[in-house]
Order: structure tokens, then sequence, then C-alpha cells
């Protein structure tokens, strides 16, 4: 399954921003790629978290990330 087809991840992505485009009412946007990413990390983190049950070992394989860095971005997010 490819999570970036058809009303995958990609298409809530664009639908996301789109929506924020249209809501900017001439207002300068913020740098987008910071806002996405911060938008979407926190809360991918804490399901991948969820769906492993805490084992941040497995979190970090799932996520293709190392554990280090993992449990920096937990520090990060405030989520240890």
């Amino acid at each position: 399954m490819n999570p970036c087809s058809n009303n995958g991840i990609a298409d809530a992505v664009v639908r996301t921003l789109e929506q924020y485009f249209n809501d900017l009412d001439g207002e300068k946007p913020v740098p987008v790629y910071g806002m996405v990413m911060k938008c979407v990390e926190k809360p991918m983190l804490e399901f991948v978290l969820k769906y492993v049950s805490g084992n941040q070992s497995t979190a970090a394989r799932l996520l293709g990330i190392n554990r280090n860095t993992l449990r920096r971005k937990l520090t990060d997010y405030d989520l240890l």
C-alpha cells in the first residue's frame, strides 16, 4: 500500500495547505516547510509510540530514524 497515492497522506497535506492559503486573507504566509513539519511530526510520533506500546527502539525502526534522534525529538516535543 502506498500512503502517498490517492486519498493518502499526500492528499491530506494538499487539502490542508489549500485551506491554509485560502484562509490567509492577504496576510503573509509563514515558511511552509517548517510549519508542515512541526504540525505533522508531533502527532506522528505520538501515534507511532502508541502503536508500538511505547517501545522506543521499535518506534525508531518503524520511523526509520536512529533511537537517539527519536529521544531528542520526544524531548523537543515534551513527549517523554
